[in-house]
């Protein structure tokens, strides 16, 4: 029955046939053979469909939250029965922030370490996003802001406190600044992450507060595209300081750093591993919180 409740969660999360089979590795006609079967097991119709995807019905609705859940605890229950250390298995699903993309991997990296037989797939998503999909139980954990918007009912290990630094190109007037604050980007065409995103929405706060209104030319949801769009232009974009040092390397950019406003506000946002509170956390979620705090630069 697990494989059909895997095939039922598919369905409702692409709300299509065809990409649901795709996701699964499986052909359509098996895909809606096992809804079937899982219909029939259960006396009630689940999905609205025709010739396509219709939408969920009322007893479909609240399916899905019971097969969510018995999912995720049927992984959790398959994890559970492997081992531990060297010998520990297992598949975590971290969600990550733009701007964390780099912890992201070291936190990986120095994970299989020690543990070299789990596995990881790592997304990046919008924090709005990453609480969803936690919510609904595709993915174990992330890596996101904790102390900045609500969480809901969650565990998490700080890891660092992000520090905001400018990126230009290093032949423009503003790389000869050896800083700069808030105030300064008043005038300076930019290229920002896209509004959706929490980094987007804490530096539009800074630069609200200093009284600029941002020159914002090009929105994007990629750091990458910020870079290679400054290298290109001689814009300014703001990113984590890591993150900046990483895709600054070898490449004609300059970093700059920002004046914190005040003493109040000199510190920067908590991200860390976040993680939904269980009763038990299996042995490879409870590997990556440990190893999150090995690495936490507090």
């Amino acid at each position: 029955m697990i494989d059909k409740l895997d095939m039922f969660i598919a369905v409702a999360r692409e709300e299509h046939f065809g990409r649901a089979a795709a996701s699964l590795g499986i052909s359509q006609p098996t895909l809606s053979s096992g809804i079937k079967h899982l219909e029939e097991q259960l006396g009630v119709t689940l999905i609205l469909r025709g010739s396509r995807f219709g939408g969920l019905t009322p007893e479909g609705k609240r399916a899905l939250h019971w097969a969510q859940r018995i999912a995720a605890d049927t992984r959790q229950l398959r994890d559970e029965m492997h081992g531990t250390g060297a010998d520990l298995t297992g598949q975590i699903r971290l969600a990550v922030i733009p701007s964390a993309l780099t912890w992201a991997a070291r936190l990986a990296a120095r994970m299989r370490q020690k543990h070299p037989n789990v596995r990881f797939t790592i997304m990046s998503r919008t924090s709005a996003d990453i609480l969803s999909m936690m919510e609904t139980h595709q993915v174990d954990a992330s890596l996101i802001y904790i102390d900045n918007e609500p969480l809901g009912d969650v565990v998490t290990q700080p890891v660092y406190i992000e520090t905001p630094v400018a990126l230009t190109r290093d032949d423009t007037a503003l790389a000869t600044r050896a800083s700069m604050t808030w105030a300064d980007f008043d005038g300076l065409p930019m290229c920002l992450l896209t509004p959706d995103m929490q980094n987007r929405r804490i530096i539009s706060g800074h630069l609200h507060n200093a009284g600029v209104t941002p020159d914002v030319r090009l929105d994007a949801n990629s750091t990458v595209v910020l870079a290679r769009m400054v290298q290109e232009t001689g814009w300014v974009t703001v990113l984590s300081r890591d993150l900046a040092e990483f895709l600054s390397t070898g490449n004609n950019l300059r970093i700059i750093p920002i004046e914190p406003p005040n003493d109040r506000q000199s510190k920067g946002p908590m991200v860390g591993v976040a993680a939904p509170r269980r009763a038990a956390q299996t042995p490879a979620l409870t590997a990556l919180m440990a190893t999150a705090a090995q690495i936490a630069i507090l």
